[in-house]
C-alpha cells in the first residue's frame, strides 16, 4: 500500500486587541494566511471586542474564579467555522490574544499563552512602548516568529 502523506495543520494569523477594542497588532503566521487588508484588520479586531464583550454578558454561566461579577473577564474562547478556527486569550487587564488557525491544529492555548509572555517580555518591557498602544516593537515580532517556527518544527516530528 501507498504510504499516506501527513498533513500539517498550522497557524494563519495573530491579532491583539486591547481592553478598548482598538486593534494593536496585527500579522499572518503563514504563507497560507489569507491577505487582509489593514481596514478589514481594523473591522475585524472592534468587532471581536465588541462580540467578545455581548457574549459575556449574555452568558449564564461565570467563570470560575472571575472577580467581576458582570463577566468581563468571560467572553469568547473559541470559534469554530468550515476552514478556520479562532481561538482567545484574554489577560486579566483586558487584552484579547487571538489566533487563528487551520482546523485540527493543536497547541492553540499553549502559543497564545507563550504569546503573551512574549508580549510582556519585549513590548511591555520596551522603554518607547505606550500601553494600549500599537505593537512596533521588532524583538517581539522576531520572538513570534521563533516560537511558531518551534512549535510547527516540533508537530513535523510526532
Amino acid at each position: 500500500s501507498t504510504p499516506k502523506k501527513k498533513v500539517t495543520m498550522g497557524f494563519l494569523h495573530l491579532f491583539i486587541v486591547n481592553k478598548s477594542g482598538g486593534l494593536i497588532h496585527h500579522r499572518a503566521l503563514s504563507p497560507k494566511a489569507p491577505r487582509i487588508g489593514t481596514n478589514e484588520w481594523l473591522r475585524i479586531g472592534s468587532t471581536f471586542h465588541s462580540l467578545h464583550a455581548i457574549a459575556a454578558q449574555a452568558s449564564p454561566l461565570r467563570m470560575v474564579n472571575n472577580k467581576n461579577r458582570y463577566g468581563a473577564d468571560d467572553g469568547i474562547e473559541e470559534l469554530q467555522a468550515g476552514g478556520l478556527v479562532m481561538r482567545c486569550f484574554q489577560t486579566r487587564t483586558g487584552v484579547k490574544f487571538v489566533i487563528t488557525a487551520e482546523p485540527g491544529t493543536g497547541d492553540m492555548d499553549y502559543v497564545l499563552k507563550e504569546i503573551y509572555v512574549l508580549y510582556t517580555d519585549c513590548a511591555l518591557k520596551d522603554p518607547f512602548y505606550e500601553l494600549e498602544m500599537p505593537i512596533r516593537c521588532e524583538l517581539f515580532t522576531q520572538a513570534v516568529d521563533a516560537l511558531i517556527e518551534r512549535v510547527d518544527k516540533n508537530k513535523s516530528l510526532r
